[in-house]
C-alpha cells in the first residue's frame, strides 16, 4: 500500500490540500480529556458533543471498519499583511479570518473530499472511503498529530511551523491498512503563553484547556441565548468569531500564506458596518450571507453580536435602530438593545 498511499497523498495536494499525513485508526489518547471536558461544563451548549461522546472513542463509529485516516489540511491565510491584532474601528464589527472568503469552507471542502474518494475509488472499488470536515464525531486534531501535520498548541488548536493554525482541517477515511506516517512528537510552544494571556475573557482555564462558555468563537456563533453582561463588555468589536488567540501566536507571525484564491478576503466580510446591520432584515441577511460561513449563526445571533459590539463601542448613530430593536418580538433581540442603548446612556 505504500505507493498507493503516497499517490493518494499527492492527488490530496493537487486538490488543494497543502498538508497531508497518514495515521491508523485507534482509540485517541486524548479521549479522557474529553470526558473531562465534558464533565467540567466546558461544552457549554453544544450537546451534540455529549451525544455523540461514546462516537469519539474510535474511528468506526465515523466509518464503519475504518482502518486509516488521511487527515488534511487547506490553509486559508491568503495575505501576509495583516497578521496582528487590528485596532477597533467604530461603527464596524470584526469577523475571524476563517468567514472572510467568498464562500462557506465547508462547500468548498467537501467537494475537494468528493473528488479525492472517487480518485481512491477508482483505484480501490471495493474500499469503504468517506470524507468529513469538522462535523464528524472525530478527534480531528489528535489524529492531525498523530499523522504528523502539527502539534497541539495550548489554544488547542493545531499548530504548523509553516502555516501556523491558519487553515481548516478534513479527513478522508478508509478500511485500506494505508502505510502510516510519523506522528509529530515536538511541542513548540516551549515557554510562550501569549495565547494565554491575551484571551480578552480568559477562556483559558489552563494550557491545552479551552472553556466554551467563555470563549467568544462559541460565544458569537453557537451559543444561542443571552450573554452574560461580563462577557458581552469582553467580546469588544468581535460579531463573529474571533482571532485574537491566534493572531498573537509567534507562528501566526510567520505562517506563509495559502494559495486557494477563493479564500480570498471580500473587504465586505473582512469587518461589518455595525449600523447596516442593525438594519438588516431575514430577506438581506439570506441575500448577503447565504453561502458564507456568517449563515452558521443565522440573523437573530448576528443581529444580537452587532447590537453588542454598538453597545461596546458606546455608537451614538446607532441609538435609533437600537430603539427600534429594544422592542423586538424576539426577546434576545430585546435584550441585547436594551442593554447597548444602557451602555450608551448610562444611568
Amino acid at each position: 500500500m505504500k505507493q498507493l498511499s503516497e499517490q493518494l497523498k499527492l492527488q490530496a495536494q493537487e486538490l488543494g490540500f497543502t498538508l497531508t499525513g497518514i495515521t491508523p485508526a485507534a482509540a485517541p489518547a486524548r479521549l479522557a480529556q474529553l470526558h473531562q471536558w465534558l464533565e467540567a461544563g466546558y461544552a457549554g451548549q453544544m450537546q451534540y458533543i455529549e451525544a455523540r461522546r461514546e462516537a469519539y472513542c474510535h474511528p468506526t463509529h465515523v466509518l464503519d471498519g475504518c482502518r486509516s485516516l488521511l487527515m488534511l489540511a487547506m490553509p486559508y491565510l491568503t495575505r501576509d499583511d495583516d497578521k496582528s491584532v487590528s485596532d477597533s474601528v467604530v461603527g464596524q464589527a470584526r469577523v475571524a479570518r476563517y468567514a472572510n472568503g467568498e464562500v462557506d469552507y465547508h462547500d468548498v471542502i467537501h467537494t475537494r473530499l468528493k473528488a479525492l474518494k472517487a480518485w481512491l475509488l477508482q483505484r480501490q472499488p471495493a474500499a469503504l472511503v468517506r470524507g468529513v470536515v469538522d462535523t464528524a464525531p472525530l478527534l480531528e486534531r489528535e489524529f492531525a498529530a498523530l499523522a504528523g501535520l502539527g502539534w497541539i498548541g495550548k489554544n488547542t488548536l493545531l499548530l504548523n511551523r509553516r502555516y501556523g493554525s491558519y487553515f481548516f482541517l478534513a479527513a478522508l477515511l478508509t478500511d485500506l491498512e494505508l502505510t502510516a506516517d510519523e506522528p509529530y512528537a515536538s511541542d513548540h510552544c516551549g515557554t510562550c503563553t501569549a495565547c494565554l494571556d491575551q484571551c480578552p475573557t480568559n477562556a483559558f482555564p489552563a494550557a491545552y484547556v479551552l472553556d466554551a462558555n467563555r470563549c467568544i468563537s462559541y460565544l458569537t456563533i453557537e451559543h444561542r441565548a443571552d450573554i452574560p453582561d461580563e462577557l458581552a463588555q469582553q467580546l469588544g468589536d468581535w460579531a463573529f468569531g474571533c482571532d485574537v488567540c491566534q493572531e498573537v501566536c509567534p507562528w501566526n507571525r510567520k505562517a506563509e500564506v495559502g494559495v486557494e484564491v477563493v479564500f480570498a478576503t471580500r473587504k465586505e466580510l473582512e469587518s461589518l458596518d455595525v449600523i447596516e446591520i442593525l438594519n438588516l432584515d431575514e430577506l438581506g441577511f439570506r441575500n448577503r450571507f447565504r453561502h458564507t460561513p456568517l449563515w452558521r449563526s443565522k440573523r437573530r445571533g448576528l443581529l444580537r453580536n452587532a447590537i453588542l459590539v454598538a453597545g461596546n463601542q458606546r455608537l451614538q448613530a446607532a441609538r435609533p435602530a437600537l430603539e427600534r430593536l429594544s422592542t423586538d418580538t424576539e426577546p434576545l433581540i430585546q435584550a441585547a438593545a436594551t442593554w447597548a442603548l444602557c451602555r450608551i446612556t448610562p444611568t
